[in-house]
């Protein structure tokens, strides 16, 4: 009978994830994508926007800044950006449990769409401090969809596909990074009297989300567990997945609802002086720490600035950039269609420890090609596995608290290393990635002996699997919380 209904189940799954896909793609291209798209459109116009300041002061005050202070103005202009992150990221825990997941998303644009007006008339207005602000606002908005967008897509996908479905989160973000390197080419908006335009042109994706997202259905399990609305949780999960049985998927559902009946959703501090989630906090807190502190993203806000010490000529390294963007893209798919297969543990194993051979050398284009493979190493585990893993090891109503403590890391140790970069180049030289060399073995030692694997597992395996290890002492006293709940959360 299985032969039988093959062509029909084959059919309903196509029309089932094309919805899924598509729900993808409009939450991913006003979402994640403008993570790496912003990341990256502020590398093209760096001179230009340092000459701008230094001419806007000389005709206020009628003298010139000196150049540490025009490097501490752009330090102030690319930390303006993590802040904006890390504001957001602490707002997307409370948004998206009193707005609802995909409201959220639709009303995070209004942020880019004041950074897009604030960067685009900056020249006009004669004012640098315009731009300091809009990249504020740019981080805002990338900062709460960081945090949201995984937590939509994972509760909107069937189980079986929510770990690749959460993974496009870093597809897009790999696919924003290039975007914008090619946008940033000086054939297109990357000339002198165009970055205004550049920068402004973040406010593109925002409209085709606008247009896109309200046609997708909000989150099914936020409708019912949150909502208590189990009508609009039916039609969700129908406009979803097809006219399929739907009846195990809404059991199990109903199932979750009745085990968190009456609990609220933590708060991020609760996490902490809980003793039964101890090793899952740590093991998230190290991993989304080493994510920035590994000198990834630092490698892309200071890319040209490597190439150019390397002695690649200077009308080059826009293409030279572009194909690290083109890398990360690559792999981030990559790891998209294989993490169900190798593992979250594999891949980010293979991600640190490859990275720690790959550290860029004092031979300039060798350590051009030691960026790519660093780049490369980057995007085939840490990038993707480290934004799944708190769906994972974190039931419902840890969840939002779980993303905040990611999202806050992530941002926090991106401003730390945007702005200690310049001057870490400036006083190692050649020897500026050494620290993070160190963040990268320490992590990939972490990985290798205290995190155990989470794919094909089901959520009471994960958590019996930390169990062991939070109570080692005394292992009678985990709050064992009955089947129900752990059946409905299963990945």
């Amino acid at each position: 009978s299985m032969q039988e209904s093959h062509p029909l189940s084959v059919h309903l799954l196509q029309l089932q994830n094309k919805i899924l896909i598509l729900t993808a793609c409009a939450a991913g291209i006003g979402g994640t994508f403008q993570y790496g798209y912003n990341i990256s459109i502020i590398n093209a116009p760096t001179s230009y926007i340092q000459r701008f300041m230094n001419e806007t002061w000389l005709e206020r005050t009628g003298t010139p800044l000196g150049s540490d202070v025009i490097l501490l103005l752009w330090s102030f202009t690319v930390s303006a950006y993590p802040l904006g992150g890390l504001t957001g990221a602490i707002a997307a825990g409370p948004m998206a449990i009193m707005l609802g997941r995909k409201t959220s998303l639709l009303l995070n644009n209004v942020f880019v769409i004041i950074a897009a007006v604030l960067s685009g008339f900056s020249r006009m207005a004669k004012s640098f401090e315009m731009i300091i602000l809009s990249r504020f606002f740019t981080g805002l908005n990338a900062g709460i969809s960081m945090n949201i967008q995984p937590m939509y897509l994972a509760e909107s996908a069937p189980k079986k596909l929510r770990g690749a479905v959460a993974l496009t989160s870093a597809s897009f973000t790999a696919l924003g990074l290039l975007v914008g390197q090619v946008v940033g080419l000086r054939e297109l908006l990357g000339a002198e009297n165009s970055w205004p335009l550049l920068l402004a042109s973040n406010a593109v994706p925002a409209l085709i989300q606008l247009m896109a997202l309200p046609w997708f259905p909000e989150s099914p399990r936020y409708l019912l567990i949150d909502r208590g609305d189990k009508e609009s949780c039916i039609s969700a999960l129908q406009k979803l997945r097809g006219h399929c049985d739907l009846s195990a998927e809404l059991e199990e559902m109903l199932a979750e609802q009745a085990a968190t009946h009456g609990q609220r959703p933590k708060k991020p501090w609760e996490l902490f002086q809980d003793r039964a989630v101890r090793w899952q906090l740590l093991s998230i807190v190290v991993l989304s720490s080493a994510m920035q502190l590994c000198g990834n993203d630092s490698m892309y806000f200071y890319a040209a600035y490597v190439f150019q010490e390397a002695g690649i000529p200077q009308e080059k390294i826009p293409y030279v950039v572009i194909g690290t963007g083109s890398c990360e893209l690559i792999t981030s798919v990559t790891c998209n269609i294989i993490i169900d297969y190798a593992g979250r543990r594999l891949l980010l194993l293979g991600g640190y420890s490859s990275m720690v051979t790959n550290f860029p050398c004092w031979m300039p284009y060798l350590s051009v090609i030691c960026i790519f493979a660093y780049i490369l190493s980057f995007g085939i585990g840490p990038a993707g596995v480290t934004g799944v893993l708190p769906t994972e090891v974190f039931d419902q109503m840890s969840r939002p608290a779980a993303y905040v403590i990611c999202g806050s890391l992530l941002w926090f140790n991106l401003f730390l290393v945007g702005t200690a970069f310049p001057f870490i180049v400036k006083t190692l030289a050649h020897f500026c990635y050494v620290p993070f060399f160190l963040v990268c073995i320490c992590t990939a030692l972490y990985v290798g002996f205290f995190l155990p694997e989470t794919k094909g597992k089901s959520f009471l395996e994960i958590s019996e699997e930390f169990k062991k290890r939070n109570f080692k002492s005394h292992a009678h006293a985990f709050p064992y919380k009955g089947p129900e709940e752990i059946k409905s959360t299963v990945l």
